[in-house]
């Protein structure tokens, strides 16, 4: 016994309509892909290239009414900025924030700033950096 096949004849009718919505997908998906990556590597190239000022907190110590924070800023010649930083209370309470200046034309400051608090400070961190 033989059973019948249900495949139209090859290039008799052209190609199916699964065929090309397939290709269309490929396509629509490939031009995606690429706007996607070049928007990627559009904001990395932002945040690395034009960000003149960044800073890491290093270590802090907390007392009574202040905290001293250890930070090491990286900036480019010349540039002025600012860096937050701030402290909470053990509670999750924001007890202290302050903005330090960095400018001159040193590319790399190791500095140890003081954060006045309004209560003992359990903690220290480093809100963000920005250029002026």
């Amino acid at each position: 016994m033989s059973t019948s096949s249900t495949r139209l004849p090859e290039g008799r009718y052209g190609r199916s309509s699964d065929q090309r919505a397939d290709r269309t997908l490929k396509v629509v998906g490939g031009v995606l892909a690429v706007l996607f990556t070049a928007l990627i590597g559009w904001f990395g190239y932002y945040y690395v290239a034009q960000n003149e000022i960044s800073a890491e907190l290093i270590r802090f110590e907390t007392g009574q009414d202040a905290v001293k924070v250890h930070l090491e800023v990286h900036k480019d010649a010349g540039v002025v900025g600012y860096c937050t930083v701030r402290s909470q209370s053990s509670d999750g309470a924001e007890v202290g924030r302050a903005d330090f200046r960095f400018d001159g034309d040193a590319t790399r400051i190791d500095q140890v700033v003081t954060l006045r608090t309004t209560s003992p400070g359990t903690s220290a961190e480093l809100v963000g950096c920005h250029a002026e």
